[in-house]
């Protein structure tokens, strides 16, 4: 197929609703590799609670604002309801395997922090606790839940958590002359496919300045 002259690939074509006739879902790879909202939350109970979620990010400059999705009313929405606070941790490349564990489907009254052998670090404003091997983390109030609807006005059951970010942790290595930085950090991004994960690397690295800045 051409269109003005130009040569067209060939596409697959889905409509999600049908299927998309893959081996596994395409969606979460497009749209990737994904920051991970490694939240921690407390129940009222005074219950640690510790999740990776991979559908996160940041949604305004002032004041900051983070938000993750949960699909599924799971422990950390009910924590964060219940408290109206949670934490998010910077999920890096050593600390990989203990954000894996973390997402183990357990009971409410486990401990997570103990199952990835991670350690809780005291928060200054809120009572959840910190993952302290995290070189990054944010306290956050919640500002809103919302239910997810699909296009037809019907409640999905998926809920958006976000959360206004009123104390930042960042371990000072990671700041060069005032500038944070990204590769330093070793952040690990999600991909697709049932267990695909990536790194940045400097090498991936290019400058782009903003018209007008």
């Amino acid at each position: 197929m051409e269109y003005e002259g130009l040569p067209m690939a060939d596409f697959h074509i889905y409509e999600p609703r049908i299927g998309h006739g893959l081996r596994h879902d395409p969606l979460n790879a497009i749209i990737g590799p994904r920051p991970i909202g490694w939240i921690s939350s407390q129940s009222p109970e005074g219950v640690p609670n510790l999740a990776p979620y991979s559908f996160f990010n940041a949604f305004n400059y002032r004041p900051p604002i983070i938000g993750f999705a949960s699909i599924g009313w799971k422990d950390s929405v009910r924590n964060i309801e219940a408290m109206g606070e949670f934490a998010w941790n910077l999920a890096t490349r050593p600390l990989a395997e203990a954000m894996n564990a973390s997402c183990a489907p357990v009971p409410p009254d486990v401990d997570e922090f103990m199952l990835a052998g991670v350690t809780p670090a005291p928060s200054r404003r809120i009572a959840p606790p910190r993952v302290l091997e995290s070189p990054v983390s944010f306290e956050c109030r919640l500002t809103q839940i919302v239910r997810l609807k699909d296009a037809q006005g019907g409640d999905v059951d998926t809920w958006l958590v976000l959360g206004e970010v009123v104390v930042v942790h960042i371990d000072k290595a990671l700041l060069g002359d005032g500038v944070y930085d990204t590769v330093a950090a070793q952040p690990i991004l999600r991909g697709g496919g049932p267990a695909d994960y990536f790194a940045i690397e400097e090498g991936q690295r290019f400058r782009m300045v903003r018209p007008g800045a």
